[in-house]
């Protein structure tokens, strides 16, 4: 049991050296990576991230079908596409505050 929770453990803070590393870059690139806050894990998002452009808060990934869908995975496939200047598949849409 105590095997299960170390790995368990590592992952978890194998995820949060990701999230990171990706909150950094997109933050040099005029982005703001930001993570659900929900704590109810039946929830729609829960544990899920937005990526809001930094200049007039517009949603640019995490909003279709529900607030902060994207999953880290997609967060990185999408800087990475900005590398190559490709926004196509991108929905935009003004976050409140």
């Amino acid at each position: 049991m105590t095997a299960h929770r170390g790995s368990r453990a590592r992952v978890d803070r194998e995820d949060k050296v990701r999230e990171n590393r990706l909150r950094r870059i997109a933050d040099r690139r005029g982005y703001r990576l930001t993570k659900s806050r929900l704590r109810d894990k039946a929830a729609p998002g829960y544990g899920g991230y937005m990526l809001i452009a930094a200049f007039g808060n517009l949603v640019m990934l995490g909003a279709d079908p529900y607030a902060f869908s994207a999953t880290l995975e997609d967060v990185e496939d999408y800087l990475n596409q900005a590398d190559a200047g490709d926004h196509s598949s991108a929905a935009h849409l003004r976050v409140r505050r």
